[in-house]
Formats: structure tokens, sequence, C-alpha cells
């Protein structure tokens, strides 16, 4: 391949040769798409269905699980149906395309978990204030600025990252179009100006993480002031969740890209690419729902009504 514009098509990663192998990747990964999917759906319902979860935390927590819908949505299915066929192809605007939809939807989520934080630290350090600061139209419009800077940061990356000369063939190591794993078909040193696009992104994704940091030092500070065991009990049950999904996104995402090179291997980039691909969109329905007793009803009459109108 002498230049991307002979480009056609790339070669994702095939997780097996043989074919009981290949249907068994397939079966696995349908098994959690459709977890995720149903997880993530239910919340969804149940937010937009029922009114007592008409509030901020629970507006911020559906559009979450709308990322997370549209995340999986983009790197699974691709992946499922190249087993099923016993095929490693994907074409180049479908490649470029999985690369915008990807970060688009993994910086909008970034973005919205340190508005979540923000939401937390507003509910539990100034509740006097909640009602003022946390406005329809103000939840309204942190959470479209967090959609939108995801759409920009994936448009910087898309654009960078596809004008680049690619001269090291059109075989990407992973079972989705990455970024990184693409910059390695680059010709010489033309990726580094999309390295220096990441180190922006970094950047802005170290002062997310900052201000994350910081509002859960205010948090706790002022959790462990309550007096009684039942008050600090509460403030933990609605903060736990969201430092739970923030950890598992964070560790995971910021580790697979900033890993040393001398780590890098094709298995630990599949493994480290699953983990924050794949699992978070998988289990936040579980995390989310696990101790928040307001939710468990209300997905509780949800699966109710749905089997009421099937009999």
């Amino acid at each position: 391949m002498s230049n991307s514009s002979s480009l056609n098509e790339f070669l994702l990663l095939a997780f097996a040769d043989k074919r009981e192998l290949q249907l068994l990747h397939f079966a696995l990964f349908l098994g959690i798409y459709m977890a995720a999917i149903l997880g993530n759906g239910l919340i969804i319902t149940a937010v937009a269905c029922d009114r007592p979860l008409h509030t901020p935390m629970y507006f911020f927590l559906l559009n979450l699980s709308l990322l997370d819908f549209g995340n999986i949505s983009t790197t699974v299915p691709k992946s499922m149906a190249n087993s099923l066929w016993d095929t490693r192809a994907i074409s180049y605007s479908g490649c470029a395309g999985q690369v915008f939809s990807f970060f688009s939807l993994i910086s909008a989520e970034y973005s919205l978990l340190t508005v979540m934080a923000y939401d937390c630290y507003v509910a539990i350090c100034k509740p006097l204030h909640y009602g003022t600061l946390m406005g329809s139209r103000a939840c309204v419009k942190m959470a479209a600025a967090a959609w939108a800077s995801g759409f920009l940061i994936a448009l910087l990356h898309t654009g960078n990252t596809f004008s680049i000369p690619l001269c090291q063939g059109n075989t990407v190591d992973q079972f989705f179009c990455e970024v990184p794993q693409i910059l390695k078909l680059s010709c010489s040193d033309s990726y580094l100006r999309e390295v220096g696009v990441l180190v922006v992104g970094a950047c802005l994704s170290l002062g997310c993480f900052i201000f994350i940091v910081l509002s859960y030092v205010h948090i706790f500070t002022a959790v462990l002031r309550i007096p009684s065991e039942q008050g600090r009990h509460k403030a933990f049950s609605m903060c736990l969740p969201h430092l739970a999904v923030v950890s598992l996104f964070i560790s995971t995402s910021l580790f697979a890209y900033l890993k040393p090179p001398s780590l890098s291997s094709p298995v630990l980039d599949l493994v480290l690419a699953i983990l924050y691909a794949v699992v978070p969109p998988t289990v936040n329905p579980l995390i989310y729902s696990m101790r928040n007793k307001l939710l468990k009803e209300a997905l509780k009459k949800l699966v109710q009504f749905v089997l009421f109108q099937q009999q």
C-alpha cells in the first residue's frame, strides 16, 4: 500500500481461525451486546416514563445510558458480523465512521461523567442552592455541552487520522478501528500531527479528571461532617455508583492509551480494548441499579408492565 488514497478497506483482528471458535466469539459477543442493550434500554425507558425519576441525576443517567447504547453498538456488531461471515474486512468509510462514532461517544461520556460529579458535589455540598444551580435549563445545557464536546473532539481526531498517509499495509490489530492501531500503519513520522491532537485530548481529559477528583475531595469532606450515620450512608449511596463507573472508565481507557510501548502486545491490547470499550457499557446499568432504590422500583414496575402486556 503506497498511501491511504489507494486503500478501500481495512482488515480487522480475527479472534480465531477455526470456525467453531469464530461462532463461539459471535455467541459471547452477542450475549454481552444483548445484556448491554437490555440494561441501558431499561434504564432509558424507566427514567423517561417514571415521573419520580425526572430529576437532574436521572436525566444525566439517561444520557449516560444513551451514550453506552451507542458506544457498544459502534464496535461490537461489526466484530460479530465478521466472525459470523468469516471475514475481517471493513470498508475505508466504515472504519472512518467507526472512529468518529467511537471517539464522539466516549469523549462525550467522559464529559458527562464530569458533569455528574458536579451534580453530586452540588447535591451534597450546596444542597440549599441545588434547585438554582441544577435547574432544568442548566441540566440540558450541560448535557448538550457534553455531547457537543464529544462531536468536536471526534471530528478533530477523525480528520487528522485519515488525512495521514498510510503505507504500512491495511491490517488493524484490533477488533475495531482504534486510532493507535491505525497510526501504526502511517508513513515514517507523519503520525506526529495526530500525536499532537492526542496530547491536546489528554490535557483536556486530565482537566476533567482533576475536576472529578477535587469534587470528590469536597464531597467526602462534607459527608464525613454529617452527624448521623444514616445521613452519611444516604450520601455515600448517592455517589458510590458514579464513583465506581468513573473509576472503571478512567482506569481502563487511560491504561489502554497511555501504557508504555514496552508493555504493548496483541493480547494485552485486545484485553484492554474489551475492558474500556465493551465492559463499561455492559456493567454501568448494573452498577447504577444495584444500590438505587428508586431506580430498582421503576425497573420493577417497567418489567411487570411489559410482562402484563404480553399476557
